[in-house]
């Protein structure tokens, strides 16, 4: 009987507040040393995502984007899936349309 009555009075679990993420402080402007970067480094990638130009440059989604269309308009860069989801960019190699 005492054995019956023990199991209600154990410790409570004590619940873990999860793992917190560091809070990254990825820039909203470009600095010159950041553009010229943006420049030399990103047309030499042969895949080029959004994600992968926040990660390399440390800055922020929407100013990817916005550089990444204009690297595109220039020349730079093609594009090779253009959706509302997800932009897939690649090296323009020479002057070659398939």
């Amino acid at each position: 009987m005492a054995a019956a009555m023990a199991g209600g009075k154990g410790k409570k679990k004590k619940w873990s507040k999860g793992k917190a993420r560091d809070k990254v402080d990825n820039k909203v402007l470009f600095t010159k040393e950041q553009w010229e970067r943006l420049n030399s480094e990103v047309p030499k990638m042969k895949l080029i995502t959004v994600s992968g130009v926040v990660e390399k440059l440390k800055i922020s989604g929407g100013l990817a984007r916005r550089s990444l269309k204009l690297l595109a308009a220039e020349g730079k860069i093609r594009p090779v899936l253009l959706s509302r989801a997800q932009r897939i960019y690649t090296r323009n190699i020479g002057e070659e349309d398939e």
